[in-house]
């Protein structure tokens, strides 16, 4: 018996228009969170039945975009690890790579109280707190950062201080390519300002350059 033909194509349709609204959504929602269904499928360019053949309601929907973002940012997470260099430059790496990560996820926080939930933003950021709770064990033991306070506890700090901003940049106050984002950081974790710029300098210097070499 042959294959049907058309059944791979259509596949790929289906992908593509599924793609395509849940990048419309990531726009659209961070405009106006209170956005209807049918207009965004207007905005996709896809008829109503076609988004609700992905997605049968506004909750499906934004959980297909909260798994998208965890999804990123644990493959950005194993992918930016930096567990040999010193804990200060390997936190300043941390916000580089995850900077863009929450920006273009960040219309998620306008929705985390009244439609996602807290748990739910917490279960998605869980992992980066892990890691920056590693890196900041890393540092107390290494004298490198103070040991004013528990590591996980800074952590939920300058979680709370990296989302705190990324509302900045949704009300448009903050624009920032994650290098003053990068600098608040260290200073909060408790390298002096002077020292936290030349490392971010260094950090943004040498990654541009594993950049181009990739190329």
């Amino acid at each position: 018996m042959t294959k049907p033909v058309a059944r791979e194509p259509l596949r790929r349709n289906a992908r593509s228009n599924r793609a395509r609204i849940l990048a419309t959504a990531r726009r659209e929602l961070g405009r106006n969170p209170d956005i209807t269904l049918e207009e965004l499928a207007r905005a996709a360019g896809v008829v109503r039945r076609t988004l609700f053949g992905h997605f049968p309601g506004r909750a499906a929907l934004l959980e297909a975009l909260a798994e998208e973002a965890s999804e990123t940012l644990r493959s950005t997470l194993a992918a930016s690890a930096r567990p040999t260099e010193p804990a200060e430059r390997a936190l300043a790496y941390f916000v580089f790579s995850m900077w863009p990560v929450g920006d273009r996820y960040r219309m998620l926080l306008a929705l985390a109280r009244h439609d996602l939930g807290a748990e739910r933003v917490a279960e998605i950021l869980a992992p980066a707190r892990d890691e920056v709770t590693a890196i900041l064990e890393r540092g107390q033991r290494d004298g490198v950062f103070p040991a004013h306070l528990p590591p996980a506890v800074l952590s939920a700090g300058l979680e709370a201080m990296t989302l705190a901003l990324l509302e900045e940049v949704n009300s448009g106050v903050l624009e920032d390519d994650g290098t003053r984002v990068a600098v608040a950081t260290l200073i909060a974790a408790g390298v002096p300002e002077k020292q936290a710029r030349v490392v971010v300098d260094e950090v943004q210097s040498a990654a541009v350059a594993e950049s181009a070499a990739q190329a």
